[in-house]
């Protein structure tokens, strides 16, 4: 069996990685989905039951709440088709976009501003029925409305929920859970932005600081967690929970492609390009995606150059046993979303048969997108989440993606695709921040 070492040293594309060069790495394990649904083995029946029980939460969501009021304490974000951003690009990177543009816009998901608030949000909720449910609170026919009520509250404030977090989990998990009653405490990396910080306190979290990265912020959270019989550990690097949370957005966004007579089928292919920090999110998108649409949709997360860990625990096959430093990386990226040095134990070997492949991108590239959405489609999202295009710039101009359509007999249909960028967080960034974002140049 091989080293580390000579996994990494025998490996083409992680050479390059290591060099800081931006790359598609293809994923050689990518299987029918018929045939990998039977490795994974995951019952689908369990994104069902979360999409229930986000449901069933609806009535309490919009109490607590009330911006949700209108979509009913459902937790949703528009899709949007951006033609003129789809130009930009084109213009921009001489690249060549065929088929429509879609930006998803996770960005601008209630409560918490990103995408997190689907796995965040849900696993918080979990908990709280979990609790109510084991202590004879509430019963399973009650309207959950009720766990509004000072009573409930007050429950729910013997416990502490703790989440180790770069910000944007920490901002799902901190202000669902205070607002439930919980004490919350959110470990947060070096990385994290000082007005994500501030936010959190401001909702009566506690935020515990530390000099290190994404990966000690977790292993202290935990730690802490489990000194404390009262306190529950939200664990991004490997939750099944926040997975579940995550994959529902497939059901919804499938509604959504329908609304806008956007088909998926064999002649009409869907791609979608995920924002990727440790992996919990963009890996239960699509693996929800994947149960939706099967070989209809293609999948890429997008890293960045300076912290792509799960390209390399892909493409090593070490998945959680190797971080971005034993490929000389430093870590250190503008993306502070996706700054994560070891990628999620559990999404790495799920996406082993259903990812399409990662890219990585600069990170000056992130702001040059931000402004050229700013531009075109007057939308701004942060610029973590402005990886996303890179994979729609890339994937037909790159000979990566060239043979990827080639392989998967793509040629002749991309002229009807459809092409997805997950915007991953930004609605809740200050303005005055959100204008230095815009005038930042690399």
């Amino acid at each position: 069996m091989l080293s580390k070492n000579e996994l990494i040293k025998n490996n083409q594309v992680l050479k390059q990685v290591s060099e800081i060069k931006e790359v598609l790495w293809l994923n050689p394990n990518l299987a029918p989905y018929q045939e990998a649904s039977k490795i994974i083995n995951m019952d689908l029946s369990a994104i069902d039951d979360a999409e229930r029980r986000l449901k069933k939460f609806a009535p309490l969501i919009e109490i607590l709440f009330p911006e949700t009021k209108s979509s009913h304490g459902i937790i949703e974000s528009p899709l949007k088709e951006i033609p003129n951003m789809k130009e930009q690009l084109n213009s921009f990177y001489s690249s060549k976009i065929s088929g429509n543009l879609l930006l998803k816009m996770d960005s601008h998901l209630a409560i918490a501003g990103s995408v997190k608030a689907r796995g965040g949000i849900y696993e918080v909720l979990k908990y709280a029925e979990t609790l109510a449910l084991d202590n004879n609170m509430i019963s399973e026919n009650d309207d959950y409305a009720i766990l509004a009520e000072k009573k409930y509250r007050d429950f729910f404030n013997q416990y502490k929920i703790q989440v180790g977090s770069t910000g944007n989990l920490g901002l799902s998990i901190g202000i669902t859970s205070a607002a439930l009653g919980f004490k919350v405490a959110v470990h947060m990396s070096a990385d994290a932005k000082q007005w994500k910080k501030d936010l959190l306190r401001s909702k009566g979290a506690e935020v515990v600081e530390y000099d290190s990265d994404f990966s000690k912020a977790v292993e202290e959270g935990r730690r802490m967690s489990d000194k404390d019989p009262m306190s529950y550990f939200v664990d991004d690097e490997n939750s099944m929970n926040l997975f579940l949370g995550y994959s529902v957005a497939a059901r919804r966004l499938k509604k959504q492609l329908d609304e806008l007579n956007v088909k998926v089928d064999d002649d009409h292919p869907l791609f979608v390009y995920l924002p990727c920090g440790v992996g919990g999110a963009p890996g239960g998108i699509t693996y929800g995606l994947k149960s939706v649409y099967g070989d209809n949709v293609h999948c890429f997360f997008v890293e960045p150059t300076h912290s792509p860990c799960m390209l390399a625990g892909m493409a090593t096959g070490l998945h959680n046993d190797v971080c971005v430093q034993d490929i000389g990386i430093d870590g250190k990226t503008h993306a502070d979303g996706l700054a994560v040095g070891r990628p999620s134990k559990l999404v790495g070997k799920m996406m082993d048969h259903v990812l399409g492949g990662i890219f990585t991108i600069d990170d000056y590239k992130l702001y040059d997108n931000m402004r050229l959405l700013h531009d075109s489609e007057k939308i701004d999202i942060e610029p973590s989440a402005c990886a996303a295009f890179e994979g729609a710039v890339k994937f037909e101009k790159s000979d990566e993606g060239k043979e990827y359509i080639i392989k998967h007999k793509l040629e002749n249909k991309m002229k009807n695709a459809s092409h997805i960028a997950w915007a991953t967080g930004g609605s809740l960034v200050p303005e005055e921040i959100n204008i230095q974002f815009l005038e930042t140049h690399l």
